[in-house]
């Protein structure tokens, strides 16, 4: 069974709860890397500045890596249907749970993968639900 390196697991430690959860049912089944878990204020604004972000943190806007983890399938390769194929296999697992998940790859969870809708493949988020 696949399982967490160091800092896999120290990336994941930052995340929220839910999120910890789900990840430590996916590396049951698939073998993943976590890449990024919480995201402070300053590491958002120079991802935004290197033009790996469409969020500018640096404008006040918070990261929505308060509620969010970036994965991938391990080996880390950045091909785009094996991002997909990991992400849909975790928002499967997150569903399960009753875990609510978007997904970067897959923003309004149409599975069309318009090329050109912004593409995050590692990124997964909670839904958070207002009222």
């Amino acid at each position: 069974m696949p399982s967490f390196g160091t800092s896999s697991k120290e990336r994941l430690a930052t995340c929220h709860p839910d999120l910890q959860e789900l990840m430590n049912e996916v590396i049951k089944h698939i073998d993943i890397s976590i890449l990024c878990g919480h995201r402070s204020v300053e590491e958002q604004a120079e991802l935004y500045r290197e033009g790996r972000s469409k969020l500018d943190g640096s404008a006040g806007k918070k990261s929505k890596h308060s509620l969010a983890v970036d994965f991938s399938p391990y080996p880390v390769r950045w091909e785009r249907e094996r991002f997909i194929a990991a992400a849909h296999f975790a928002k499967g697992i997150a569903a399960q749970l009753g875990i609510e998940v978007r997904l970067g790859c897959d923003w309004n969870s149409d599975l069309s993968f318009d090329k050109s809708e912004f593409f995050d493949g590692p990124h997964l988020e909670l839904v958070v639900k207002h009222g």
